[in-house]
């Protein structure tokens, strides 16, 4: 099985204190891998360093069998390197299927005026018009943003995404702010997801890791101190004395 992402002995320090500790970590082709840990255990720190935000003190970043630890973020994306926030980053005055279409139009690396040709104009609708056939959003697709549940909006982020078709998604926190019945729904659309791209999924919600992940890695204190199936790790002796009975946030 490819690597879509592969971590090698990444180290980020921030004056005397050690961020990121000579982590390494892989994921493959079709995988979710979840990256789970307490409080403080430099999670975003490395997911920032796989965006490009941060730029490593040493290691290396491979994403699609290319170095790009030093690359600016743009350039991950044009690889295949997607990203979803733990809070929204939608167009709160334009509809369901306004933004799709944008997302989808972005991905031509157009504005607007690519929209003007019909031939091209009816491609990106139908598309937007099959996504939404296929997810949870049909019945909302000329509401506005601003209008939708909470919940939805994660739903409507999701799909923008993987409407970027990337080789990698990261997901942070995509539970986030979600009651059951929402979390229940993003765990079904992030299965239904599975095989489109690889994802390395940031989350603190126990029982969404174990239903969907693959792998998972935990971390502490910048270190990844166990890796393995959901059994691993619910067996993992120095897992359950990291979370000291605490789920990750």
């Amino acid at each position: 099985m490819s690597h879509v992402l592969e971590i090698s002995g990444l180290v980020k320090t921030f004056g005397g204190l050690t961020a990121t500790d000579y982590v390494s970590l892989t994921v493959d082709t079709g995988e979710i891998h979840a990256l789970i840990g307490p409080n403080g255990a430099g999670k975003s720190t490395l997911i920032n360093q796989i965006c490009g935000e941060i730029i490593p003190n040493a290691g290396h970043i491979h994403l699609a069998g290319r170095d790009v630890t030093r690359l600016p973020p743009a350039e991950r994306v044009a690889l295949g390197l997607g990203r979803t926030f733990q809070i929204t980053s939608l167009l709160d005055d334009m509809t369901v299927r306004q933004n799709l279409g944008l997302a989808i139009q972005a991905r031509e690396g157009g504005n607007f005026r690519i929209l003007d040709r019909a031939s091209r104009r009816a491609e990106v609708w139908d598309e937007v018009a099959e996504i939404l056939r296929s997810g949870t959003l049909g019945a909302r697709a000329d509401v506005r943003v601003a209008d939708l549940a909470h919940g939805e909006k994660k739903q409507l982020e999701l799909a923008m995404a993987l409407s970027q078709r990337p080789r990698l998604l990261l997901l942070d926190e995509p539970m986030a702010g979600l009651g059951h019945v929402e979390s229940q729904q993003m765990i079904e659309a992030l299965q239904a997801a599975r095989g489109e791209c690889a994802m390395l999924l940031v989350e603190h919600d126990m029982e969404a890791v174990f239903a969907l992940a693959d792998r998972i890695s935990v971390l502490v204190y910048g270190r990844v101190i166990a890796a393995g199936s959901a059994d691993d790790i619910r067996a993992n002796p120095a897992v359950r004395e990291a979370y000291l009975g605490e789920e990750d946030a």
